[in-house]
Order: structure tokens, then C-alpha cells, then sequence
């Protein structure tokens, strides 16, 4: 497995290779989940490289780019033996030498939800989503579905900005309790993890909810933020019901239909969601 730190490595290694090539882009601090889509990618492609980049732009200035987990000899070793090819491992200046001030700003998908919360987080993703876009040039690229107004503000991206890859989403992985895995949840205390079991817990029961014949969509939030209310530990952020697709609100649900909350444990904020079709 190459390890590729700057982006001469990276085009040098790229225009070296001949065949597909897949891409998974990432944060580091590996998980099944992250794996899963390596395993996709070397399933689907003669070549898989994955990146691992904490990008300093989608954080903003009060989250938790420095506490943010980091684990580099651990996450390479995983990543051999998922079969990746290569690993891009950039420092931040690299990917933002001095100077570099120019950004994708996303529409209207990324203002809801997320974007409402987190101002700014979505250009961030989409200016280094892009950059590694080109950088790799890749025929397909993975992402997960737990970071689902993320695949659709990179979906918006790739269609309006005429970027030549394939979007792969492939299914979240979760823990055998139901919680979606993700490196933030090494942030839980003992009793947050066990409390935060509640966000699959309420997805799941709204989805019984709309198969039952609700479709009022601010009967199920109502129902799913009082069950939420049960667990002390938990502080819903939001919780919404939206069109797959542009994620703009709805009020009779129709399908294919996106249910995606976020809750914060203490100091952990984490995301889930569940798509109906």
C-alpha cells in the first residue's frame, strides 16, 4: 500500500495507474463503516485510494477540530488489510497552501438542516470534496449514507458542476444495539452511549409510525421528539422529515422520504437517519 503525502505524490501515483479507479474520502479514525466502502471500492475497481484528512474549513470555530480523534498508524494498518492501494495523508497546508481563498459555496440544500446548525460547514465539505475530486480523479467515489445531507450536497455538487465520478452511497453501518457507528461516539461516557441508543430507537419508530398510515409528517416529529424527551440525557437538536432528494421539508410525507434527527449527549452531537422508498 502507497502512502502519498503531498499532491505531486498523488498525480505522479494517479497518472501511473491504468484501469478504474475508486475513491474513499475520509477523516481518519477508521470505522466498520468507513471500511465497508474500501471493500466496495475494491470490489467495483482495479484501484482503490482512500484519503484521510481532517479538513479545518467545515469545522466551525467553537466544534472540535483539535479534540477531534486521531489515530494514523491504526487507521493505515486497517486499510491494508481492507485492500486499499494507496492512501492520500496530506497535512493541512498542503490541501490549503498560503494564500488559497477561493471555495464552493453549495445552494439551498445545504442551508436546511446541518447547514442551518452549523454554518459554513458545508462549503468547507464541498471545497475539499471537490479538490480531492480532482486531484483523483476517480471513476467512482464511496461515501456513507449516516452523513445523508452530505451525499446530497456532494450529489448537487458533482451534477451542476459537470464532475466526471460516480456518487456510490453505500448503507450505514451500526452497531448491534442499532447506533450508527461513527469516531465521534468515542466521545460517549459509559451511560451517553447506552442513552444514545434513543436516536435509532426513535427512527425506527417512526418508520412503524408512517407503515401504520400516518402521514402527517409533524405528527411523527411530535411523537419522536416526546420519545426522545424519555431519555434525560439526551437534547434534540432537530428532527426532520424531507424530500430525499432537495431535503426541503414536508408536510404530508410522500416518498422516497428522508427522516434524519440530530441529539447531543454532554458534549457529543451525533446524526442518524432512515431513508423510506
Amino acid at each position: 500500500m502507497k502512502l502519498l503525502n503531498t499532491v505531486s505524490e498523488l498525480r505522479t501515483y494517479r497518472s501511473s495507474l491504468s484501469g478504474s479507479v475508486g475513491f474513499v474520502p475520509t477523516m481518519g479514525f477508521l470505522h466498520e463503516g468507513h471500511l465497508s466502502l474500501v471493500r466496495r471500492s475494491t470490489s467495483d475497481c482495479d484501484h482503490s485510494i482512500v484519503s484521510i484528512f481532517v479538513n479545518p474549513t467545515q469545522f466551525g470555530p467553537n466544534e472540535d477540530f483539535n479534540s477531534y480523534p486521531r489515530d494514523i498508524d491504526r487507521d493505515l494498518a486497517m486499510l491494508e488489510a481492507a485492500g486499499a492501494d494507496a492512501v492520500f495523508l496530506p497535512a493541512a497546508e498542503e490541501m490549503y497552501p498560503p494564500g488559497a481563498d477561493t471555495f464552493v459555496v453549495p445552494g439551498k440544500i445545504a442551508e436546511r438542516l446541518e447547514g442551518a446548525v452549523r454554518p459554513g460547514h458545508f462549503k468547507g465539505v464541498a471545497t475539499i470534496v471537490l479538490k480531492l475530486f480532482n486531484l483523483v480523479r476517480a471513476q467512482k467515489a464511496y461515501f456513507g449514507q449516516k452523513d445523508a445531507q452530505q451525499v446530497a450536497v456532494l450529489r448537487k455538487m458533482v451534477a451542476d458542476l459537470n464532475v466526471p465520478v460516480e456518487l456510490l452511497v453505500m448503507p450505514i453501518v451500526r452497531e448491534s444495539d442499532g447506533l450508527a457507528m461513527s469516531s465521534r461516539n468515542t466521545y460517549l461516557n459509559e451511560d451517553e452511549r447506552q442513552a444514545a441508543t434513543i436516536l435509532y430507537q426513535s427512527l425506527k419508530m417512526a418508520e412503524s409510525l408512517i407503515e401504520s398510515g400516518e402521514k402527517h409528517a409533524e405528527t411523527v416529529k411530535q411523537k419522536m421528539a416526546e420519545f426522545i424527551s424519555n431519555e434525560k440525557l439526551a437534547c434534540t437538536d432537530y428532527i426532520s422529515i424531507s424530500d430525499g432528494d432537495s431535503l426541503a421539508e414536508q408536510t404530508i410525507i410522500t416518498r422516497p422520504a428522508l427522516i434524519s434527527l440530530a441529539v447531543r449527549f454532554g458534549r457529543t452531537r451525533l446524526i442518524d437517519n432512515l431513508i423510506l422508498v
